[in-house]
């Protein structure tokens, strides 16, 4: 018997601040950033997805934004989950990551990110 085993290996994830869960962060799994990164390729300008492109594909062990530099990552990232070549599940987590990043802009506070690994 084929069976697919129901536990999952744990997966490295980018947690966010200014989530919307009941402590205030997101999980994002790196997987899903790297896939949205081949989608910012190809649905954002050359000019636009520059400071996007380095924060999903290399978010590093952490890091932080100000609320100048979130409010245009928001931006971009609620762009790119309307887009429509952007498949459903993949434009799920660029608006969950918009929304941090705009909560996190109009809180006038940085928008912080860690990498938990598995």
């Amino acid at each position: 018997m084929t069976r697919k085993p129901q536990i999952n290996d744990p997966e490295a994830h980018v947690i966010t601040s200014h989530g919307a869960d009941f402590f205030g962060e997101d999980r994002h799994p790196l997987k899903t950033l790297a896939s949205l990164a081949g989608y910012a390729e190809g649905c954002l300008s050359r000019d636009e997805r520059g400071p996007l492109m380095l924060l999903l594909t290399n978010p590093g062990e952490g890091g932080s934004m100000s609320p100048s530099q979130a409010a245009e990552i928001s931006a971009l990232l609620l762009r790119l989950a309307r887009h429509r070549f952007v498949k459903a599940s993949a434009a799920a987590h660029a608006r969950a990551l918009a929304d941090a990043a705009a909560r996190a802009a109009a809180d006038g506070e940085s928008w912080e990110w860690t990498v938990e690994a598995a």
